[in-house]
């Protein structure tokens, strides 16, 4: 349970942080604060979209090496946050303190981690609807981020902008989107790591038990209300049944036993999708609910998958 104690310790920190800022010094760029002093830094900043038309947040994560091999590039992962997170939370709730505790174990090697603010758009072009409602159609938060995001990263960044150096990852919404993502657009990522994917097979079965209370709070990405048949043709499920070149990607997911989302039926219905069509990939459920609590738990078995699958580390 090492792995849940880097990332409580590190959570404590950042609540003592809001409660006692005085006492916690000053903060890292864009708000962030490291909870443990590291050789690696967290850089945060904002894209201007003309897509989206507004500035989106991120945070890198930045590796030990990243200031004074001045020539060096490095593979990056881009990690997706959960619904009600941005893009600080990965860094928040320790995950650079577990990226800090892999690295000096030499468990994976050095890359950077980019988290973007995804607000509630579940990563995807927001269903076009007629409704007066702020929001509905307007997000296209999937051109934005491939056209304009990734793109902004490479020349800010000293990146490898080649798709044997470009990975994704998420968990929740987060997994959701990554999925989706490196199933439509296996030319551009290496791997794919998922933890707790919002995954539902059949939303006009289960939709009503386990995701529609939460999609009944989002702004207008699945339009309002949220349209079942838009929710099917967004699905990883879609695009794992009828997208070809997924044999090329690298894929890891893993779900808790007890979601409370039910997303391991979803999960498990994804692993036999995938193994019908032959597609490789490393699945697995483990015992645990829904939540930081589970991610804490495995986030370091995609970390070291995505070092494996850019040739860091065996």
């Amino acid at each position: 349970m090492s792995r849940r104690r880097t990332l409580l310790r590190a959570l404590t920190v950042f609540l003592l942080a809001l409660l006692f800022p005085a006492a916690t010094g000053a903060q890292a760029a864009g708000g962030v604060k490291p909870p443990l002093q590291t050789a690696g830094r967290v850089q945060c900043g904002a894209v201007q979209s003309a897509i989206l038309k507004r500035p989106v947040r991120y945070c890198a994560l930045l590796p030990p090496s990243y200031d004074t091999a001045k020539t060096r590039r490095y593979p990056a992962l881009y990690y997706l946050h959960g619904l009600y997170e941005n893009e600080q939370s990965l860094v928040n709730f320790g995950g650079w303190n577990l990226v800090e505790e892999l690295q000096e174990k030499k468990r994976i090697g050095e890359f950077l981690i980019i988290t973007p603010d995804g607000g509630r758009s579940f990563y995807i072009n927001a269903r076009p609807s007629t409704s007066l409602r702020a929001g509905d159609g307007k997000e296209r938060w999937e051109d934005f981020f491939i056209r304009e995001f990734i793109p902004a990263m490479e020349r800010t960044f000293r990146i490898r902008a080649v798709r044997a150096a470009r990975a994704i990852g998420g968990s929740s919404m987060g997994g959701f989107g990554a999925l989706r993502f490196a199933f439509k657009y296996p030319h551009l990522f290496n791997s794919v790591g998922a933890h707790q994917a919002a995954l539902v097979e059949n939303p006009s079965q289960g939709l009503s038990e386990t995701v529609a209370p939460m999609l009944g709070r989002l702004t207008g990405a699945f339009g309002t209300p949220p349209d079942l048949a838009y929710w099917r043709a967004q699905s990883p499920f879609a695009l794992a049944r009828n997208a070809a070149g997924l044999s090329r990607l690298k894929i890891y997911f893993d779900c808790g036993t007890e979601d409370e989302y039910g997303f391991h039926v979803g999960a498990k219905a994804l692993a036999v999708l995938l193994r019908s069509r032959k597609i490789p990939h490393e699945f697995h459920l483990y015992s645990g609910g829904h939540g930081w609590l589970y991610v804490a738990d495995h986030l370091e078995d995609s970390l070291v998958f995505h070092s494996r699958a850019f040739g860091l580390t065996k």
